[in-house]
């Protein structure tokens, strides 16, 4: 009857921890089960950040201070590019040009048919005739002469179709579309809009346009 009874309760134990006598197979426990899903999770997480990264936003590093007060260099900025197109105010970054053989970041201040003129003495950036209000990235929103012994474009210059107009933001030392050597910017030299700083964590944020 003893026997009975302890073939019973064994029955009973081998049903509830849902064990099969018969299967020779080890059961993972529910933490290993649970181990497995977290690190599938933690995979497909990996692989829709490196998608992301590669088609739609890159990552790319400030090199100069020719954003300044905006950008410093060494600053990681997160740069959008899926099918972007151009606006005015926009800071983009640009795989190279023709006068320059590294990536810049630089701001968009005209576009294809607009025509700027820069007056040094006033310190005013006119587009179509009209002077842009430059004071939120520009400090009293003067544009200064570059120091520079290069050449310089003569204004007034209307940007060609396929084109931009590009300045930095520290325009005494920015190299930009002021230069002969540079000019006006071919869009496919675009890599994409920089919308945030990234790191150094203090300077997290959006960058404006």
């Amino acid at each position: 009857m003893q026997e009975e009874d302890n073939n019973v309760l064994e029955q009973s134990e081998l049903q509830q921890g849902n064990l099969n006598p018969n299967d020779p197979s080890p059961h993972p426990s529910a933490f290993t089960v649970s181990c497995f899903e977290w690190v599938d999770s933690l995979v497909m997480a990996l692989v829709a950040v490196v998608i992301l990264f590669t088609f739609l936003f890159r990552v790319v590093t400030v090199d100069g201070t020719s954003m300044l007060p905006n950008l410093f260099s060494g600053d990681r900025i997160v740069v959008s590019s899926y099918f972007y197109q151009p606006k005015q105010g926009d800071v983009v970054v640009l795989k190279r040009t023709i006068g320059l053989t590294k990536p810049i970041v630089k701001r968009v201040i005209a576009l294809p048919g607009q025509t700027v003129d820069i007056d040094y003495i006033s310190g005013n950036v006119i587009v179509d005739g009209k002077e842009i209000d430059e004071s939120s990235y520009i400090e009293s929103g003067i544009t200064h002469e570059p120091m520079t012994s290069e050449s310089l474009l003569q204004f007034p210059q209307t940007v060609p179709a396929g084109h931009i107009f590009v300045l930095g933001d520290n325009r005494e030392v920015s190299e930009d579309s002021r230069f002969e050597a540079v000019g006006m910017v071919d869009e496919r030299y675009i890599l994409g809009k920089a919308e945030m700083i990234l790191f150094p964590v203090p300077r997290f944020g959006r960058i404006g346009s």
